[in-house]
């Protein structure tokens, strides 16, 4: 089992991630069987071995979209604070997919181009280096696959493949297309380490990992100069890494004003008697802490604060001590598994808080499905595009459609959204360096990265001033079916230190 480091992760890793964290660790000989935690299966991995760019399909047997252009601001997509560039369609069914895989991937051209229409740097003078021959970039990813809870992190490293093979069916970078060696990071800081030190001398960069005991690799990164833009940072050691980047930026102790602020505005009463509760292991136990901290701050009030532990299933007690307490505002640090108990504690005692609110790792098909009645009128904050309205952004169609393609039948996921979002990210950074990209001037150009949306795929993150993109958004269940609550627009409104 591994060992954990301190952590205190910032943003969305408050929740999902010391959730994910959380698993991780109880999972070491605890009581929950694999169905009641994330993500079942896994990718064949084979020991680090590169996957390979691959083309879904031949692509001059479809339309090449042309260049376009784009600005030189370095975010490739436009800083709004609006989540969707259309009409939201209709939020669909319980499966949060919003739409079925098969059939061909679609291609895009402007800034949704796999190079974003950037404008290209010139070749000329290109030289070859750690990573890149005359005919491939070979990016890296690791990735939690293998350990106490498999596929825990699949999501990330299949939507980094999906990016791969998209950008290969029409694209190259200087007369080289994109090749992505594979590594399981086992949720391991040691296995971690040992697949930075490897991407050290075989790739260029490693792109949209996802570990939960990503400290290993972070001194290695940093000392080989490696460019490692993550799908999110969090620990503390890899969010200090100077060459490490997440595409959902966070940063210890920075929690969003976003939610606190919804619900003082649309919950008064229930803000001033709320419950945070939280699984006693890992980060979840420091994080819950820190979130009523937070949020008190901006105005509510927390009644009752209570950890439970992962191997607790009689959640009847808390319940009923919320009953007695006129408790009217829920909120849980845990993950599905977890939430689908508390949900059906609360119907079976037939407590109903004005809001029951939980983090994106909710906003999944297995909830709807496990929680079925009791799981109705969750709402989920959310710092991306809803799956359901896809159509509503031409980015997020690309990603769901990509996935089926390299993984037929696999649901995009949050991790994975960020994971594509870091491959757009490098692929866009490298196309305007051209002849210049080096390890070193691909880190300088990270730097400059703000308010970066991925074609307004989720929020805007703050990538190179590695601080925590500060929007959310809401959705509701009701019948099995999210629908958003508060507006499709994102509500933005700072950050609150804590800790």
């Amino acid at each position: 089992m591994p060992t954990l480091r301190r952590t205190r992760a910032g943003s969305v890793a408050l929740g999902v991630l010391a959730g994910a964290l959380t698993l991780s660790l109880a999972a070491c000989g605890s009581q929950l069987q694999p169905d009641q935690v994330v993500g079942a299966g896994g990718v064949p991995v084979a020991g680090g071995d590169p996957v390979g760019g691959v083309v879904p399909g031949d692509p001059s047997s479809g339309d090449i979209p042309g260049s376009g252009t784009v600005g030189s601001d370095g975010t490739g997509g436009t800083s709004g604070t609006d989540g969707t560039s259309g009409t939201p369609g209709s939020s669909g069914s319980g499966d949060p997919t919003g739409g079925s895989g098969g059939g061909d991937a679609p291609q895009a051209g402007g800034e949704n181009a796999p190079t974003g229409g950037t404008k290209a740097g010139s070749c000329e003078g290109f030289k070859n280096t750690t990573g890149i021959t005359d005919s491939t970039i070979t990016i890296g990813n690791a990735s939690d696959i293998s350990g106490p809870v498999p596929g825990i992190f699949e999501a990330a490293q299949d939507a980094v493949k999906a990016y791969v093979a998209y950008f290969n069916a029409s694209s190259k970078i200087c007369g080289r297309q994109l090749a992505l060696k594979a590594y399981d990071s086992r949720t391991d800081a040691g296995a971690d380490q040992q697949a930075y030190s490897d991407a050290c001398d075989n790739t260029f960069a490693v792109i949209g990992s996802m570990s939960a005991f990503d400290s290993g690799g972070a001194a290695v990164a940093e000392d080989c100069g490696l460019p490692d833009v993550r799908s999110a940072a969090v620990t503390n050691e890899r969010q200090a890494c100077s060459t490490c980047f997440g595409a959902q930026s966070t940063v210890a102790t920075e929690f969003q004003n976003a939610v606190p602020d919804y619900v003082l505005k649309n919950f008064k009463a229930a803000s001033q008697n709320a419950a945070m509760l939280y699984i006693n292991a890992g980060a979840a136990a420091e994080n819950g802490k820190l979130q009523a901290q937070a949020m008190t701050k901006r105005g509510m009030k927390f009644t009752y604060v209570k950890p439970i532990d992962i191997a607790e299933f009689n959640y009847a007690p808390y319940v009923q001590q919320m009953k007695d307490a006129g408790v009217k505002y829920v909120q849980m640090i845990a993950q599905p598994a977890q939430f689908v108990r508390l949900a059906d504690a609360m119907k079976q005692q037939g407590f109903k808080p004005d809001v029951f609110m939980i983090d994106p790792s909710a906003y999944d098909s297995e909830y709807v499905k496990s929680g079925g009645d009791a799981a109705d009128g969750t709402t989920v904050f959310l710092n991306f595009t809803p799956f359901a309205e896809a159509s509503s952004n031409k980015e997020m169609q690309l990603y769901t459609s990509w996935l089926q393609q390299v993984k037929p039948g696999a649901e995009p996921s949050f991790f994975g959204v960020f994971a594509w979002s870091a491959a757009r990210l490098f692929a866009e950074r490298a196309t305007a360096l051209g002849a210049k990209l080096t390890r070193p001037a691909f880190v300088a150009e990270m730097k400059k990265v703000d308010n970066w949306t991925a074609n307004g795929m989720h929020s805007p993150q703050r990538p190179g001033p590695k601080r925590t993109g500060e929007c959310w958004r809401f959705i509701k269940l009701d019948g099995g079916t999210w629908s958003p609550v508060g507006g499709t627009k994102y509500q933005c409104s700072g950050t609150t230190l804590v800790g």
